[in-house]
C-alpha cells in the first residue's frame, strides 16, 4: 500500500462476522506497515473466526469489541474513534452489518463508531451470492452509497459454501486502492465552502398546478455529497426531489427560480464554489391564480402567458468574488458541447458541465450520465459512468483548479 497516502492517517478498520476474515488480517498488517495507525474493531462474531490478539499482535493497537470495553481517557469514549478516524473501513462487511448501517442502529461498537465518524466510509462486503443479490441488501447497499460511502463490490468466484457466483471478498489491492482514494480525496476541499443548486424549480400557476420540469435533482445532490466527503462545507439549495437529505449538508429547500436566487445570493458572500446543477425554469406564469382554476370554468383551450424569469447564474456570477469558481451546467438535446462552450464564453463561467439527455444512461432521472466538462483549456469528454463518478471527477477537478 502507498505510504505517502497513509501515512500518519487514522483508520478505523471495522471487522464483521465472515468467514474472509482471514485475508482482512493481511490487510491490517499493510495498513500498519505502510504508516497508518489501525484501530480494528470485532463483531463478536468475527471473534468467531479469529481471535482479537491476531489483529492486535500486527497492529500493536489493543483491539475493541464490546461498547463499553477498555478505552483510554478519549473523551465520550463509544464514539471516539469515529471522530477520529481519517478513514473508516467495514471489511469484510456481512449483510447484516450493512442492514444495520443503512439503518442507523447504533447498538454496537462498528454501528456508533459509523455514526460518530465524518471521515470517509469504505465498505468491502463479503457474503453468500444469493444474500448478496437479495433485493434487501442490494436496497442497503444502494441506501449506503446514496450517503456517500464507497462500496468495493465482491468479487465472483468459488464461496465458502461450494457455490460460484459474486460474493468474495475483494482483493485486498481493490479495497487498498479505495482506501487510498478516500484518503486522497477527504481533505481537497478542506476549509472551503461550497453551494451546490439542485432539482426542479417549480413556478405555480394556481395554488395547485405548476411549471416544472423532469429534473431529478440526482446530479446535484451526488455532487453536494462529494464535496462535504471532499472536506467541504456545503450548501444544497434544491428544489423538490424525492431524494434523502445528504448527511453533512445544510439543505435550504426552495420552489421558485426567485426563490432559489435569493438562497444562492445570500450563501454567496465567502463562497469558495458555486455548482448551479438546479434546471432553473427560464420562464414563469405572468400571474399565479389565487385560488384553483376549475375546469369548468375555462375553455377547451386555454392560453398561458408566460414572462422571463431572472438569469440566476448571471447574478451570481456579477456578485461574486473574483477567486469564487462558478460552475454551469447544460443540459441539451442536440450538440450539448456546442451550446456549453457558448455558454461558458457568453456567462464568463470557469467550467460548463455538458450532457445530452436524449443519449441513453443520460436521460432526466437515469443514475447514470455522459458528461463533457468544457473550459477554456478545452472539452474533456467523459465515458458513461454513475452520477456518483462524475460527481467525485467534478470535485476533483474543482479542487485543482481552486489549488491553482
Amino acid at each position: 500500500m502507498n505510504a505517502d497516502a497513509l501515512r500518519g492517517k487514522f483508520v478505523v478498520l471495522g471487522v464483521t462476522g465472515s468467514i474472509a476474515v482471514y485475508k482482512v488480517i493481511e490487510l491490517a498488517r499493510r495498513m500498519t506497515q505502510a504508516g497508518a495507525t489501525v484501530q480494528v474493531i470485532m463483531t463478536p462474531g468475527a471473534t468467531q473466526f479469529v481471535q482479537p490478539l491476531t489483529f492486535q499482535a500486527l497492529t500493536y493497537r489493543p483491539v475493541e469489541v464490546e461498547m463499553f470495553g477498555t478505552f483510554d481517557e478519549r473523551a465520550a469514549g463509544h464514539v471516539a474513534m469515529g471522530q477520529q478516524a481519517d478513514v473508516v473501513v467495514i471489511a469484510p462487511a456481512t449483510a447484516h452489518t450493512i442492514a444495520r448501517l443503512a439503518h442507523g442502529f447504533a447498538d454496537d461498537l462498528i454501528g456508533t463508531t459509523v455514526l460518530a465518524a465524518h471521515a470517509p466510509l469504505v465498505i468491502a462486503p463479503a457474503m453468500e451470492t444469493h444474500m448478496w443479490a437479495n433485493p434487501a441488501t442490494q436496497a442497503n447497499v444502494e441506501a449506503l452509497r446514496d450517503r456517500g460511502a464507497t462500496i468495493v463490490e465482491p468479487e465472483s468466484g468459488e464461496l465458502a459454501s461450494g457455490l460460484m457466483g459474486q460474493g468474495r471478498l475483494a482483493s485486498l489491492e481493490a479495497i487498498g486502492t479505495a482506501i487510498e482514494d478516500a484518503l486522497a480525496t477527504s481533505t481537497a476541499l478542506a476549509g472551503k465552502r461550497v453551494i451546490v443548486t439542485a432539482g426542479p424549480t417549480l413556478e405555480p400557476i394556481d395554488p395547485v398546478r405548476v411549471v416544472t420540469n423532469r429534473s431529478s435533482g440526482k446530479m446535484g445532490y451526488a455532487i453536494a455529497v462529494a464535496a462535504q466527503r471532499a472536506g467541504a462545507e456545503v450548501t444544497l439549495v434544491t428544489g423538490p426531489t424525492a431524494l434523502c437529505a445528504p448527511v453533512g449538508v445544510t439543505l435550504v429547500p426552495i420552489e421558485s427560480a426567485a426563490e432559489l436566487r435569493e438562497a444562492v445570493l445570500a450563501a454567496l458572500p465567502g463562497a469558495a464554489a458555486v455548482v448551479m446543477a438546479a434546471a432553473i425554469a427560464d420562464y414563469r406564469p405572468a400571474k399565479a391564480a389565487e385560488h384553483k382554476l376549475k375546469k369548468r370554468e375555462q375553455a377547451d383551450e386555454v392560453s398561458l402567458a408566460l414572462v422571463k424569469n431572472p438569469d440566476v447564474l448571471q447574478a451570481v456570477v456579477a456578485k461574486r468574488d473574483p477567486r469564487t469558481l462558478v460552475v454551469g451546467f447544460k443540459a441539451e438535446t442536440g450538440d450539448a458541447v456546442a451550446e456549453a462552450s457558448r455558454m461558458l464564453r457568453e456567462k464568463s463561467l470557469d467550467l460548463v458541465v455538458a450532457n445530452d439527455v436524449t443519449a441513453k444512461g443520460s436521460e432526466f432521472g437515469s443514475d447514470t450520465d455522459q458528461v463533457t466538462f468544457v473550459s477554456a483549456d478545452g472539452a474533456e469528454a467523459l465515458p458513461l459512468m454513475s452520477k456518483r463518478d462524475v460527481a467525485r471527477r467534478l470535485v476533483a477537478k474543482m479542487a485543482e483548479r481552486l489549488a491553482s
